[in-house]
């Protein structure tokens, strides 16, 4: 089964990220190009509340299966651009189910769900995307915590590297601007005390853009055709979040590490 839903690409929307995430980026009025992995800040979540599982997320969306387990996260993605998307374009965005696949990991089953995106202007496909959530069961607030893997090494051989620390005000911003009522970005007794984490957890999606943002400044000139991003552990509120870059032809392989050397997510784009 698949969503269809229509929108434009609307330059309030665009310059609520902009003044708030990527403020060195210059105003983007109607027909300037939409930079690559924007296109997350459109279609915000529609589900009625009604229709919200507990911890926020949506239950019924038309799309993913009902799946007996309370926690959701962003695992990653695959995404293509294949060409430009310019503000103020109407989008059509073909939401479809992937795969789905369970396994059992060290603390209980998982699930691993692809949900498919095509973003089309003018009834051409300009991305397309395929995002990965992992369902999981309920943490145990008596387990203990696992013990931070860091990597002194993951920096060595960059290029070039930034830094960025998210505050509360940024998620709530983000928030409101995907209509993401995913209680673990803005409810901290439940981040901590329901799904065990030590504070606020960014926004995967936000994850994404701001590694892209990063990429683009640091390899400018060259236009992105593909985004391969994982997320490997949490990225926390008001902690720095350190990014590092290196190019070898037509790639640039992203990293983010965390204040303890935690390989928190990589990244891979490749250039047209």
């Amino acid at each position: 089964m698949s969503v269809v839903r229509t929108e434009p690409v609307a330059p309030a929307a665009v310059e609520a990220y902009r003044g708030t995430f990527a403020a060195s980026e210059p105003v983007r009025a109607a027909g300037a190009e939409l930079p690559p992995a924007w296109e997350g800040l459109l279609f915000p979540f529609s589900a009625p509340l009604a229709d919200l599982r507990p911890d926020g997320t949506p239950a019924h969306d038309g799309v993913i299966p009902a799946i007996d387990l309370p926690r959701r996260m962003y695992a990653g993605e695959t995404t293509e651009f294949l060409r430009p998307v310019h503000v103020g374009d109407d989008v059509v965005q073909t939401t479809s189910l992937g795969d789905v696949a369970e396994k059992n990991g060290s603390r209980g089953r998982l699930v691993f769900v692809d949900i498919e995106r095509d973003f089309a202007v003018g009834g051409e496909v300009a991305i397309r995307s395929v995002w990965h959530d992992v369902f999981l069961e309920a943490a145990d607030p008596d387990a203990a915590a696992r013990p931070p893997r860091p990597d002194p090494a993951a920096a060595a051989g960059a290029e070039w590297s930034e830094e960025v620390t998210l505050d509360a005000r940024q998620l709530f911003r983000f928030s409101a601007l995907t209509f993401n009522t995913h209680l673990i970005h803005y409810d901290r007794a439940w981040a901590r005390e329901v799904e065990g984490l030590p504070d606020l957890l960014v926004h995967g999606p936000l994850t994404r853009i701001l590694l892209m943002d990063a990429a683009r400044r640091n390899v400018p000139g060259r236009r992105a055709r593909r985004l391969d991003i994982r997320a490997i552990a949490p990225v926390l509120v008001d902690r720095g979040l350190r990014i590092f870059g290196r190019t070898a032809g037509d790639t640039t392989r992203v990293t983010g590490v965390d204040p303890d050397d935690v390989v928190v997510t990589t990244a891979e784009i490749t250039w047209a």
